[in-house]
């Protein structure tokens, strides 16, 4: 040996013989216990993600039709795009548990989807209803907060940062995962002139989305925030993850009454425009569309399957009120429940909550908002009243509270 026992210690943690069970002798090194487990244990987790490229075989795939009644639990109406969604996702699946054969020249490209629909329609909940039932990473991001790269607010980078979170910093998991971009239509373009100034929250994130979408390798920040020289980069490809994008493109069916030559309220132009939904304009929507609204063609042409959100009617608010699993009126009993009291509501106070949410336009979320207002003091007293075992919920006693809450400043403004 060319060093004694007592000058000997690990090269990798500075441990001496001593504070060690063996001390392995290499050439002019030394390596102890502690780290030749801790190296086989990265190892194995590397060896592992490299493995780790196709779907799990022990992972059964839902069939599009499996989707969409898991979906039909929780959402309420909007066929064709629990539809389009359902597909989206097996033919993702598919795509990654089918080994590439090199012999084969086909390879099967992904298809990011672009939902359009009116707020508060169900397209935020479409996906997270999807996540309930995903094998792969998935997340939600918002398009508002992206700004062009060097200005204040975060990169498009930060969209994998979240993903890379969602699969644990798995890198190999999170390159087949499925990405939720909310409020895209945020981004559009401010003005028809590109050259008039600089739009870094409007095009400026359009352009930068544009090698995400597509598939590329991109040096994505671990924790997010700025990127620095000094700062450890994660190298993820897009090449297999999913994306699909949500806005509610407001004022875009003047965009479309437009190409239609209808007009969305008052005359139609046309005598052929019979069979034309002017209620429901989202329906004939097109790419063309899209640019008009502001959407650089670059960007529609890498998110190339396009659905809409049917506005909802009366009998679809009623429905969401009681049928869907995690339902508004369930989420109620279920709070007096814990207080060991029984919740019932007349079927008066319901169409009346209905008739309020389609006076006001607010979607479905309307519906929580003039909950809130009828259920307000009940909420407030029940709990410090032992004496309350059933409450019902009266048509005169929601009236009251409705218009204690005051919404006709909402409707004048």
């Amino acid at each position: 040996m060319a060093k004694q026992n007592k000058e000997s210690r690990c090269s990798f943690c500075g441990s001496g013989k001593q504070d060690t069970l063996m001390l392995i002798e290499g050439l002019d090194a030394f390596i102890c216990d502690k780290c030749v487990a801790q190296a086989n244990q990265l190892l194995v987790q590397e060896l592992g993600s490299k493995k780790g490229k196709a779907l799990d075989p022990s992972i059964t795939l839902l069939k599009p039709q499996e989707i969409k009644a898991h979906i039909d639990q929780y959402v309420i109406g909007q066929d064709d795009a629990k539809k389009v969604l359902s597909v989206a996702v097996y033919n993702h699946y598919k795509r990654l548990s089918q080994k590439v054969d090199k012999a084969d020249e086909i390879e099967i490209e992904k298809s990011n989807i672009m939902l359009v629909g009116e707020t508060g329609t169900g397209k935020t909940l479409l996906a997270k209803t999807i996540a309930k039932i995903l094998h792969v990473p998935f997340c939600i991001c918002d398009a508002t907060v992206l700004t062009e790269a060097g200005y204040v607010g975060e990169d498009v980078e930060s969209i994998l940062t979240r993903l890379l979170q969602a699969a644990d910093y798995d890198v190999a998991s999170a390159e087949r995962g499925i990405v939720y971009i909310d409020e895209v239509d945020k981004v559009a373009r401010k003005s028809d002139n590109p050259s008039i100034t600089r739009d870094v929250s409007g095009e400026g994130v359009q352009q930068a989305l544009l090698k995400i979408l597509e598939g590329t390798v991109v040096n994505v920040p671990p924790q997010g925030g700025r990127k620095h020289p000094d700062q450890k980069m994660i190298p993820v490809n897009t090449n297999n993850i999913l994306f699909i994008c949500g806005g509610a493109f407001d004022g875009i069916e003047r965009k479309i009454a437009n190409r239609l030559r209808t007009q969305a309220v008052g005359y139609k132009v046309k005598k052929d425009d019979d069979e034309l939904d002017l209620k429901n304009l989202y329906k004939y929507i097109t790419p063309q569309d899209l640019k008009s609204f502001g959407l650089i063609p670059e960007l529609i042409g890498r998110v190339p399957v396009l659905t809409h959100l049917n506005p909802l009617d009366k009998a679809a608010l009623r429905n969401i009120l009681t049928e869907p699993k995690n339902s508004l009126l369930r989420q109620y009993v279920k709070l007096f429940e814990y207080e060991n009291v029984k919740l019932v509501f007349e079927d008066e106070v319901l169409d009346f909550i209905v008739d309020k949410a389609m006076e006001y336009k607010l979607g479905a979320r309307g519906l929580r908002s003039i909950c809130e207002a009828i259920m307000l003091d009940a909420m407030f007293d029940v709990p410090s009243d032992d004496s309350v075992q059933e409450l019902s919920i009266t048509l005169d006693y929601a009236v009251e509270k409705f218009e204690k809450a005051d919404f006709k400043k909402l409707k004048a403004a």
